[in-house]
């Protein structure tokens, strides 16, 4: 199985909206990987290659819209896996915000954690399944919204 070391979700500006970890980095290396990351991705021109070697690990990206996804695992990793990896975690967040944007993700982010995390834990694919993913999202929801009237009485 493909082992993500993290996961970014990056604007054409460069700023990260999201970033999860599967190994264990400090804060000024993590500040710094993103830095990089970010930079190598975002130069390159639309018609290469979503592959780049950076370290000693693979960097697979996809940019939607004005968002780049990228991931980062170890480079013995399927390409193709990871990069359906990637698209499976856009389609889920397009279908629970309808058509997803990056405000969507700036306003939601426990949302876009919440999402991945039912994706991966611990840098490896959990759940293949859209339509289960979406069902588990939709009985957190209602869970959230049934403490939230709870609290409101």
């Amino acid at each position: 199985p493909s082992m993500i070391q993290f996961f970014l979700l990056v604007s054409r500006q460069g700023k990260c909206r999201l970033s999860k970890w599967y190994a264990a980095h400090s804060d000024k290396d993590k500040k710094k990987m993103i830095r990089e990351v970010s930079q190598m991705c975002l130069a390159r021109p639309q018609k290469l290659c979503n592959f780049l070697e950076w370290r000693e690990y693979k960097l697979i990206y996809k940019r939607y819209a004005s968002l780049f996804f990228i991931s980062c695992v170890d480079k013995t990793d399927n390409e193709l896996i990871t990069l359906e990896v990637i698209h499976q975690f856009v389609e889920v967040l397009d279908r629970y915000f309808g058509n997803v944007c990056e405000l969507d993700l700036i306003f939601n982010f426990h949302k876009a954690y919440y999402i991945l995390d039912e994706l991966l834990i611990a840098g490896e694919q959990q759940e293949t399944s859209k339509k289960a993913m979406l069902k588990l999202i939709a009985e957190q929801d209602q869970v959230c919204e049934e403490g939230t009237d709870k609290d409101m009485q």
